[in-house]
């Protein structure tokens, strides 16, 4: 995976940090969105995948096979449908939110297979067959001298600051002892594992997870107010190929 998603869980390689700052210059997006109060919760927005309009394609300039996303249907029922063959790219969604006010998300996933090749903990195995990463905008208040001066250096050349930070939900085969993995690559970039249970194969999960709770307890800190999300299914790395896909999303609190 490159780009934004590179930048923060691999460090693009040879290349300098502000060159992999400029693909994660893509992905600042600041959109506003209305609540609206349903099933004794507020949800912020809810993503079903009727179209790809809400969504905008994210693509890296060293890889050029890319992954595919398009809607399919079944049963009269729409959803995501991602593939991977030895490619990477990702999808990006047009909004933001504050995760303080909204600081929970649930969505349901599938994937056809697993690699065999995956392992968080290597470069070689950063490779997910569906990931859903929330990426946290840098807040110039809340950091200290030399990340001022290397983000506004940033800003200066490219009108906009670089994500500060990001939680990569993802469904992999490794089998981890731990449920929260620091980037082989950066530790700006927490790998959270949610699924690794090959039983799971082939059938649809439902997820929810406290993305205030999970940021806490990957960077031990607060994090930034404002986030994005973005999916991915690469495969560059391990060179193999999966087929995954995402019912919905769903932000709320």
């Amino acid at each position: 995976m490159r780009g934004i998603i590179d930048c923060l869980n691999k460090e693009n390689r040879g290349n300098t940090a502000m060159r992999c700052w400029t693909s994660a210059l893509i992905l600042t997006i600041a959109l506003s969105a209305v609540p609206v109060l349903a099933e004794n919760k507020q949800i912020l927005f809810h993503e079903d995948f009727n179209s790809l309009s809400s969504w905008e394609p994210l693509t890296f300039p060293k890889i050029k096979k890319h992954s595919t996303y398009a809607i399919v249907g079944e049963g009269g029922h729409s959803f995501l449908k991602a593939e991977s063959h030895a490619s990477a790219s990702a999808i990006v969604y047009k909004k933001t939110f504050n995760v303080y006010e909204y600081p929970l998300m649930r969505w349901r996933w599938k994937v056809d297979n697993v690699y065999k090749k995956g392992d968080p903990h290597e470069k070689s195995g950063d490779d997910y067959p569906i990931s859903i990463y929330v990426m946290f905008q840098y807040d110039p208040n809340h950091a200290d001298f030399t990340e001022r001066l290397q983000y506004g250096t940033a800003k200066a050349l490219y009108g906009k600051y670089p994500p500060d930070s990001t939680l990569n939900y993802v469904w992999t085969g490794y089998q981890a002892k731990e449920r929260i993995i620091t980037s082989p690559y950066t530790d700006r970039a927490k790998i959270i594992i949610l699924e690794n249970d090959r039983s799971k194969v082939g059938t649809w999960v439902e997820e929810r997870v406290n993305i205030l709770d999970d940021y806490r307890a990957a960077f031990g800190k607060e994090p930034p107010a404002t986030a994005g999300i973005a999916i991915m299914n690469d495969s560059d790395d391990t060179g193999e190929m999966a087929v995954s896909y995402v019912d919905y999303i769903e932000v709320f609190k």
